[in-house]
């Protein structure tokens, strides 16, 4: 059996080194998980005046309701979380009783200036709580994003990286099937 895990990416950019680990992500996710990348690229922000949901909205919501986790790329703007990422938990949080995102494993990763989105990835965590998204402490992953992790398209190349990207993954897809045998 097979976990679907939803990659929301905080960046837009098609080069960016967050989207980069996502890339590698899929392109290694462990055997038992399949990884599907949201377009966050026409979602508008969250209105709550908007009558009704815009498509792109619609299918990002549906494709939360499909994920059995979520992976999270948290770039890092000003110390703190990407717009476009905070957006999509808006969007979802809005949904009755917070029903797509409350109780979900999440695991995080996240590649910026300096100290590799660490800020970020704190505030994000603190959302989850909020949220009752659930994610994972360890392995923790911060890359930074001009080390030369990364080459000119935002492809990772660092190896240690790229090992802690599958450990994350690996202990992603552990905890989810602990959740799904009852034994989370």
């Amino acid at each position: 059996m097979s976990i679907n895990v939803l990659a929301i990416c905080g960046s837009l950019r098609a080069k960016s080194t967050n989207r980069g680990l996502v890339r590698y992500a899929m392109a290694n996710s462990p055997d038992g998980m399949k990884i599907h990348l949201a377009d966050l690229m026409e979602v508008p922000f969250y209105n709550a005046d908007l009558g009704a949901k815009p498509p792109a909205v619609a299918t990002l919501l549906q494709q939360l309701a499909e994920a059995d986790a979520i992976l999270f790329a948290c770039p890092e703007y000003n110390y703190s979380l990407a717009p476009a990422l905070k957006n999509v938990l808006d969007w979802a949080s809005r949904e009755p009783d917070n029903h797509l995102l409350s109780g979900k494993p999440v695991a995080i990763m996240g590649s910026a200036a300096g100290m590799g989105s660490s800020r970020a990835q704190y505030h994000l965590r603190q959302v989850c709580v909020y949220l009752n998204l659930h994610p994972l402490n360890q392995p923790e992953v911060f890359a930074n994003a001009f080390s030369g992790a990364f080459d000119n398209d935002g492809d990772l190349t660092d190896e240690k990286i790229q090992a802690n990207v599958r450990k994350l993954l690996a202990a992603l897809l552990a905890w989810q099937q602990r959740l799904s045998a009852g034994k989370g």
